[in-house]
């Protein structure tokens, strides 16, 4: 199983957007993703692909919580800021890959992503309904009686450990 996140299409959103191709750049790639699709699919490669689409509310809210979360600054990025300001122009364009990419042998699905959670247990579930597979549940475990075989283990400043320290100590 191979996963690509939606970078591959950046040739027919940002780098279109954004003026970081050339047209006859952008015009190969709408003319060759969906031959280059098919062509996986011709090889017997399960093709699936999802867009998660959001509000431009809940995006804007989802932003504001990266600028305002210490824990969250690596996921805003300058491109993403400009990006807001530019979401007419995103929009057509992904309208315009849609129309392109979405092809019969591999049709995109589009997955309701106001809330994330929901939206990926969705996603996982209509993967998992794409792929022939067999239950490998298995079966209940019972823990056995502890081996009563004595071993004195070696004394413990022969061991190189790690020292510890109280990262969270503010």
């Amino acid at each position: 199983m191979v996963l690509f996140d939606w970078s591959w299409y950046n040739r027919a959103g940002v780098e279109h957007v954004m003026g970081f191709c050339s047209e006859p750049e952008y015009l190969e790639f709408l003319h060759s993703c969906p031959e280059f699709e098919r062509m996986l699919v011709r090889a017997g490669i399960l093709l699936v692909k999802y867009w998660f689409s959001v509000s431009d509310e809940e995006q804007e809210r989802r932003f504001q919580d990266r600028m305002k979360d210490p824990t969250k600054p690596w996921k805003l990025s300058p491109m993403e800021l400009e990006s807001t300001w530019r979401r007419a122009e995103y929009s057509r364009a992904k309208d315009e890959r849609f129309a392109v990419t979405d092809i019969k042998q591999a049709p995109r699905y589009v997955g309701d992503a106001e809330n994330k959670k929901c939206a990926r247990l969705n996603v996982i579930g209509h993967l998992l309904s794409m792929i022939e597979y067999r239950d490998l549940t298995p079966e209940h475990l019972k823990l056995p009686p502890l081996d009563e075989t004595k071993y004195v283990l070696p004394p413990i400043h022969e061991h190189n450990f790690i020292p510890e320290e109280n990262m969270l100590a503010g």
